[in-house]
């Protein structure tokens, strides 16, 4: 179980000094077997006491603990044997940990408990483990065996399998493709132990450690607020969290940003957007930003396009901030699809 900064509560101390059978299984694990004995609401009341980083372990755990048999649980937890039975059984899964939260915890708060756990989406596993990118993939591999390893790529997709062995160790790499050759079918008690490892040690820190910066979040809100809204909730902001409002407004992308586009951006941006919303979204802009759209455009469509803002006449404000956020949505899935390159900040020079 992952260190946590604060003490250890006295509920997860004595379910680690009960669960000390000499059994392949984590403190974790075991105190997740003894939770499933003792039942859900003994349990929800136990992992009532707990702290945050400590219900997420033990969670973890018990979504790996499968099928435990009798003997098994008995040798976990010698005194409840009388309340288990010399014939029970025990599984462990998603749905009875989820159930087992749900009676104690809020919903969104089970929600993002059991996010943690899964990880990357899919449906198995190896689903998961083919939406890590390759390089942090490769560098959680390159401390395995070579065996390990062999065995991980063997379960993934050709192109996958690639990408990773290319961010490899040229010797490991060496190393691994000897193994993948003379590779039998693995036994299923070692490709067990592979998926557990790879579940517990680094799908679940890996969903740790991956998390959006909430600022980030929050500047992406912002740039979908109008801007009325917008600068009374900043000005809130600023009044209260002045850092957070200044880390919130740099990371915001704004319509006079697209000033930073680089020239060929500029131009894919010009061609793909709605025309019919340019203009209105120009209304407003800056003379800067008006000439740097007029760069990216021949003569004669900039004076069509000049023509066109000039004949709008009076506008309401609500109509060009909707175009303008038109545009700006246009660019992010541009640049998501790698189409464009988005400038990264104010003092980034502009390539032409």
């Amino acid at each position: 179980m992952s260190a946590s900064s604060q003490p250890q509560s006295p509920a997860v101390t004595a379910l680690q000094k009960a669960a000390q059978a000499k059994l392949n299984l984590t403190g974790a694990q075991r105190a997740a077997a003894l939770l499933l004995i003792l039942g859900e609401e003994k349990a929800a009341a136990m992992l009532e006491r707990l702290y945050d980083d400590e219900v997420r372990d033990i969670s973890a755990a018990m979504v790996t603990l499968g099928t435990l048999p009798a003997s098994a649980v008995e040798k976990i937890c010698a005194d409840f044997a009388n309340e288990l039975g010399t014939d029970g059984a025990l599984f462990g899964g998603w749905e009875a940990t989820e159930r087992m939260l749900q009676r104690f915890l809020p919903k969104d708060r089970v929600t993002q408990i059991m996010q943690d756990i899964r990880g990357p989406a899919g449906k198995t596993l190896w689903d998961k483990i083919a939406n890590v990118n390759e390089a942090v993939l490769a560098n959680y591999l390159k401390n395995e065996y070579p065996q390990t390893v062999a065995l991980v790529l063997s379960k993934i997709t050709p192109d996958h399998a690639a990408r990773v062995l290319g961010q490899l160790p040229n010797d490991f790499a060496g190393e691994v493709i000897l193994r993948m050759l003379r590779m039998e079918s693995p036994q299923p008690q070692a490709l067990e132990r592979v998926e557990q490892t790879l579940q517990v040690e680094f799908m679940y820190n890996l969903a740790r450690t991956t998390k959006r910066d909430t600022h980030e979040a929050m500047a992406e809100i912002f740039n979908n607020l109008d801007r009325s809204t917008e600068a009374r909730l900043m000005g809130t902001l600023e009044s209260s969290a002045a850092d957070s409002a200044a880390r919130v407004r740099s990371l915001m992308f704004t319509f006079e940003d697209l000033r930073y586009l680089d020239l060929r951006s500029m131009q894919v941006l010009v061609r793909l957007v709605d025309r019919d919303k340019l203009p209105l979204a120009l209304k407003s802009a800056s003379g800067r930003l008006l000439e740097r759209f007029f760069k990216s455009m021949s003569d004669r469509a900039g004076r069509i396009l000049m023509d066109d803002i000039e004949s709008l006449g009076p506008v309401l404000l609500r109509d060009v901030e909707a175009a303008q956020l038109h545009i700006i949505n246009k660019a992010k899935e541009l640049a998501q699809q790698g189409e464009i390159r988005l400038g990264q900040g104010k003092d980034e020079a502009i390539l032409l």
